[in-house]
């Protein structure tokens, strides 16, 4: 796992973050190598988490994603790092889109402890 992507779990996880679940798509997937999935209790919420992502990464390694998706809405914020896309729903679009059940065929990787 590269540590751009522990970066982002950290931050994730630092801002409370719900259910992450990391997913390995690099052998069935030809734009990314890992799907990081998280939920967020609030559009608040949600944008925090996008926030702290975008100020580590930038912090740390002077990384911005690619594309930056659904940020004004925050019910499912999309932050492509070409090697990993981060997902940040809400409850009720991770349940609707169910990435998790779309991409059921990569394995899914331990999420490390903060």
């Amino acid at each position: 796992m590269k540590a751009n992507l522990r970066e982002a779990i950290r931050a994730a996880q630092g801002r409370k973050a719900v259910n992450l679940t990391l997913l390995d798509v690099g052998d069935i997937c030809s734009f990314t190598d890992y799907f990081l999935i998280c939920s967020g209790t609030s559009t608040r919420h949600t944008r925090a988490i996008s926030d702290a992502i975008q100020e580590e990464l930038k912090k740390k390694s002077e990384l911005l994603p690619s594309h930056l998706e659904g940020y004004a809405q925050s019910e499912w914020i999309l932050m492509d790092y070409f090697n990993f896309v981060v997902h940040i729903f809400s409850d009720r679009a991770r349940e609707f889109y169910d990435l998790e059940r779309l991409w059921k065929s990569a394995p899914r990787l331990p999420v490390p402890k903060e």
